[in-house]
Formats: structure tokens, C-alpha cells, sequence
């Protein structure tokens, strides 16, 4: 579901409207981020893996075929599921920032009801603060900033960056090569709980 410039509009629009609903629905995202993470499950490993009852696993997969963001990879019984690769650029209502839509940050997103760090972040700043965050905490994984620039950066209080870079530290080694050294953040002096070593 990856897009271009030479798309025809109401194609970026039908693709950005079917996954507007991963970004609002928890339980959505959820789906397809296991989905994405296992290559292909049928209805019953949904059921047994995220503890959904029969008709909601049943509701929530047939949504996310009607999308578009899911695939029927075996039509035999019992059907596989597979997500399909969702790469989305979006620019915010402002028009001063853009933000992608990836599989990470719709991982992200599914997370929200069971991190209250990232529901915080969301109810605050939006799924595109998310989004920014996000590029922030796979660049602190690398090594790359530390949570007191990105603060500086966005205009948030370096305790609240640091919140949210541990809480998406899941998600960024689930989606992306990072190294596992404790985030990379020896060389800066930081420790891999965020605190500045003295």
C-alpha cells in the first residue's frame, strides 16, 4: 500500500481512509500489527494469541479486509490473513508538517490501551506527535539524540520525552535494525534508562 506522487488523488485518499481507522481504533491497530509481525494467521490464532472472542476476531479481521489493509493469503479452511505493507505520507490539517504512516507506528497506536505513557502522548499531541516521537526514538535507539534534544526540539519537557521514547523502545526494536546494546546511548553519556550519567 506504499504510494507516490504519480497516484491519482482519489487513490491516495481510499488508501489514506482505510487506514484511518488503525489510527483511531486501538483494538485495529492492534490486529494488524500482529498480523504484520507473524507474515500470515488464521482467525483462530487471533482469537487464541489476543484473546478475542470468536464474533469480535471475526468483526475486526472482516474490517480489516474490507479496508484493504489485510489479504486472504489461503482461501481453503481455515483462511490466512496476511497485512499488506502500509507506507503513507500524510500532511497534518496545519499543512506545516508530514508524518508516514507505517506498520510501526500503527503498532504504536495498538499499544495505547495497554501503555498509558503512549495514550497520554496521543491524547496530548495526536497520532502525529506519535509519528514524530516515534522518528525520535528509532534515532535515540541508533544513538543518534538524546531525549533532552528531542524536548528541545518539539517543545516538550525532557520528562516527557524520555516517557516516550521507553515506551516506544518496544516498538522500535520490533520494526527496525537497531542495535540491542542498551540503545546505543554509552557514547552520549546516558544510560539505557534515559538518566544522564555523571
Amino acid at each position: 500500500m506504499s504510494r507516490t506522487s504519480n497516484r491519482a488523488d482519489g487513490d491516495i485518499v481510499r488508501d489514506f481512509l482505510s487506514v484511518a481507522d488503525l489510527l483511531e481504533e486501538p483494538q485495529l491497530a492492534q490486529l494488524y500489527a500482529y498480523l504484520a509481525r507473524e507474515g500470515e494467521a488464521t482467525v483462530q490464532d487471533v482469537m487464541d494469541d489476543l484473546e478475542l472472542a470468536q464474533g469480535t476476531a471475526y468483526s475486526y479481521v472482516n474490517r480489516l479486509d474490507d479496508a484493504g489493509v489485510v489479504d486472504v493469503t489461503d482461501d481453503e479452511q481455515p483462511r490466512r490473513y496476511a497485512a499488506r505493507e502500509i507506507d503513507l505520507t500524510v500532511t497534518t490539517a496545519t499543512g506545516n508538517r508530514e508524518y508516514t504512516i507505517t506498520p510501526a507506528l500503527i503498532d504504536a497506536v495498538g499499544r495505547r490501551e495497554t501503555d498509558a505513557d503512549i495514550d497520554t502522548y496521543i491524547d496530548r499531541h495526536g497520532v502525529a506527535g506519535l509519528a514524530t516521537a516515534l522518528t525520535y526514538a528509532v534515532a535515540r535507539e541508533r544513538g543518534e539524540v538524546t531525549h533532552r534534544l528531542m524536548a528541545e526540539d518539539i517543545g516538550i519537557s525532557p520528562l516527557a520525552a524520555e516517557m516516550i521514547l521507553q515506551a516506544l523502545r518496544p516498538v522500535v526494536h520490533e520494526h527496525y535494525d537497531v542495535e540491542e546494546s542498551g540503545s546505543g546511548l554509552d557514547e552520549l553519556g546516558i544510560d539505557g534508562d534515559g538518566a544522564d550519567d555523571a
